[in-house]
């Protein structure tokens, strides 16, 4: 079993760490929370507290991850959201049964064509928003896991709205920024967000949300129809009539979340679990970890340029069997042996150890001619081990900038996920292949790689990132770094990312630390290296499988917080 440097660290009743974000001239040294019965590490420092009461109460992960999810519609509107779609992956404590995922990413709505779009669109219009998945998604994990009353773990997202909340630095800079670039299209943005025509918000500033308040507080009294059926469904359904938007109430009333099997691969004695499609997160990852079991690469070195060109040869090849094969199953025939080993084997004996590979020699069969930063993701564990991953998202930043007139809540531009020009596959990474082109109540492709490693039934890391294409490859590195180099999670959290998508032909990477000594020698190999500020914010938790101390790792990234108790 893979031994892991405990941390020492004292968690005594609610613990919250906040961390100052990671620049390329610190160290990283490692600085995770331990709890003994439980944890939560989310971006938001007020949902990690909300996620740790309702443990506290005697809900279990599941319930804890409604709450938190709900509370960041509140705390972080950038990404977190009742108006967009994700995913969210359960491991249940061992001997409780398998691990499962409930998808509730947005589907096209019943008026969408597949050459709807034009070249140049603006992505921040009602045409590009998706039917939202959100609620019902929480609602059926709950339905099946929870042990709390629904309200009961919906409220506290009512609360921080109604009451309001102090904002911290980032929140407030990042507020102020999508105020000013909000045009008057988006008047109703300015109106909910800004400071009511007072100076720019400032740190430790009160935001009150009243009108999302009263949204949430009718899903937590009336459950999701009140989205989907009731009088939510009225203002969705309004506010697209206004804007030439294409849900309807007929669209939201149809929508449903599905529970689906995990992508489930093993790597070097650990299994692996992660989303199925529609997001391509899970296959790619195993896919990628198969030809990595293939090598020894504990024996190279975490930062070796042999590692690191591995690593990279086989991003090129995951992803360009992403754009070739993938999209919503319900649409699309999804080949089932890319998570073999006997695949991995053939992709295996393509890579030359001594030169990087052309993204043009991988792709022959496609002619040649992005998803956002702006996605969240948080992990959950409980007492009694059971473990829950979850990623969602708006797509872009605030999404498409549409606030639900008198409701509070920003709506998704999730539709910049199909593949929007039929046939253009492009080398700068535009892809048009059949499988993920736009059809009524089709799921758009994700990115999204919602993860939990096990060993021997117990959990063993949670972890996950925003970041379009870019989460997978993160995820990615840290289940490499934690699971051949033995690497603490706070450490591998902090450690340097790099990402290759097939096209661009690029390996864009973090400039800092052991992965910027490595840039030279890999360009000396033929890979083309450009820099990258940074890549992502993987919230990470790691079960010590000695002891059960549990370890929380906000990502510094983004200034975020890890609350145990």
């Amino acid at each position: 079993m893979v031994r892991h440097r405990l941390l020492p660290a004292l968690v005594i009743g609610l613990v919250v760490l906040s961390v100052p974000m990671l620049t390329s001239a610190q160290p990283s040294p490692s600085k995770a929370v331990q709890g003994k019965q439980g944890m939560v590490v989310s971006v938001s420092a007020p949902a990690s507290e909300v996620g740790v009461d309702i443990l506290k109460k005697g809900g279990n992960a599941v319930d804890a991850s409604v709450a938190v999810a709900f509370a960041l519609a509140v705390t972080y509107p950038a990404a977190g959201n009742i108006g967009g779609g994700g995913f969210m992956l359960v491991h249940p404590a061992r001997g409780q049964g398998e691990p499962t995922v409930f998808e509730y990413r947005e589907t096209a709505p019943a008026a969408a064509t597949k050459d709807m779009f034009k070249k140049g669109e603006s992505h921040f219009t009602h045409r590009m928003v998706g039917v939202p998945g959100t609620v019902r998604g929480l609602a059926l994990a709950h339905k099946k896991f929870g042990k709390l009353p629904w309200k009961d773990v919906v409220m506290p997202a009512v609360e921080l709205a109604e009451k309001g909340f102090a904002l911290d630095a980032p929140l407030a800079k990042s507020l102020n920024g999508i105020v000013r670039q909000a045009t008057g299209e988006h008047a109703e943005l300015v109106r909910v967000y800004g400071k009511n025509g007072k100076p720019e918000w400032t740190a430790g500033d009160r935001i009150v949300l009243g009108d999302l308040g009263k949204t949430l507080r009718l899903i937590a009294e009336q459950g999701p129809d009140a989205f989907y059926n009731g009088p939510i469904a009225d203002q969705i359904a309004a506010e697209m009539k206004a804007g030439g938007g294409l849900i309807t109430k007929e669209d939201l009333a149809r929508y449903e979340a599905k529970e689906r099997k995990p992508i489930h691969g093993t790597y070097r004695g650990h299994d692996v679990y992660g989303p199925p499609p529609p997001s391509s997160g899970g296959i790619c990852l195993v896919e990628m970890l198969n030809i990595l079991e293939n090598y020894d690469l504990k024996a190279q070195g975490r930062w070796s340029k042999e590692t690191l060109h591995l690593m990279i040869e086989s991003m090129q090849r995951a992803f360009c069997d992403r754009a070739r094969w993938l999209g919503d199953p319900d649409f699309t025939k999804i080949p089932t042996h890319l998570t073999t080993r006997g695949y991995a084997a053939k992709l295996t004996k393509e890579i030359d150890l001594a030169k990087a590979t052309p993204s043009a020699a991988l792709g022959k069969d496609i002619p040649i001619a992005g998803e956002s930063e702006e996605t969240t993701h948080f992990s959950v564990i409980d007492k009694d081990g059971l473990a829950v991953a979850n990623t969602y998202t708006l797509e872009h930043g605030y999404g498409s900038h549409i606030v639900v007139k008198g409701a509070g809540f920003l709506l998704n531009n999730e539709m910049m996920d199909f593949n929007h020009l039929s046939g253009v596959t492009d080398k700068k990474g535009t892809i048009g292949t059949d499988a993920n082109l736009v059809a009524p109540g089709k799921r758009m492709l994700s990115s999204q790689t919602p993860t939990i490693v096990a060993r021997n039934g117990n959990v063993l890391l949670v972890t996950g990132s925003p970041g379009s294409r870019t989460i997978i490859n993160t995820v990615l590195g840290i289940v490499v770094s934690v699971v051949d180099f033995e690497m603490d999670v706070q450490g591998a959290v902090d450690a340097p990312r790099m990402h290759h998508q097939w096209y661009p032909d690029e390996t864009r990477y973090e400039n800092r630390g052991p992965l910027s000594a490595a840039a030279a020698q890999l360009k000396a190999m033929g890979h083309t290296m450009k820099t990258e500020p940074s890549q992502g914010d993987a919230h990470s938790i790691w079960v010590d499988p000695q002891t059960g101390a549990i370890l929380g790792a906000a990502d510094r990234r983004i200034s975020g917080k890890a609350a145990g108790y």
